[in-house]
């Protein structure tokens, strides 16, 4: 049977992913697994100058190393992430691909000088996963109004929409 694996990618900072299995699992139905043992070098998508890794080589490294079983893959790390183009990104994917990677740098409030609230970030991460893992299904950024898959260019973007998929995305993932 395939399954979804998360891969967590520390720099410095980890925690618990179970609440991120347990829900990719009820929205995608499929078997999720976290793989704690992965050889993912974090320091070969470092650019100095920025001070950010690129997401870009952080998704090459999880497309080239997928277990075979594998349907989807997904990182989950906690440094900055960019691609050359934007200042940052939240994540990125490989449309209709395998992978995806995610990043809580900029999803946790203490970037922002705010105080720590684990269950803000919990959701903000949900969501991102989500949204990047409806990306390797093929779908588009959607502007149905609350639908996981609306744009996200800042926190306060994430913070407006759902943990769900509209109707018309939903559709697109399960079929």
């Amino acid at each position: 049977m395939s399954l979804i694996y998360i891969v967590p990618i520390w720099g410095e900072e980890s925690f618990s992913l179970e609440f991120l299995r347990v829900k990719i699992s009820e929205v995608f139905r499929k078997r999720v697994a976290i793989i704690e043992d992965r050889k993912i070098d974090l320091m070969t998508t470092f650019h100095p100058i920025r001070k950010q890794f690129n997401s870009s080589l952080l998704l090459l490294q999880l497309i080239n190393r997928h277990p075979r079983d594998a349907y989807r893959i997904l990182g989950v790390t906690d440094v900055d992430l960019f691609i050359p183009i934007l200042t940052f990104v939240f994540g990125e994917a490989q449309l209709n691909g395998p992978a995806a990677v995610v990043s809580c740098h900029r999803l946790d409030n203490r970037f922002y000088g705010l105080p720590e609230n684990r269950g803000l970030l919990q959701e903000r991460l949900i969501k991102e996963a989500l949204h990047e893992l409806g990306h390797t299904y093929g779908l588009v950024h959607c502007l149905t109004p609350g639908c996981v898959m609306n744009s996200s260019t800042y926190v306060e973007d994430i913070d407006q929409k759902s943990e769900r998929f509209c109707p018309s995305c939903m559709d697109s993932i399960r079929s």
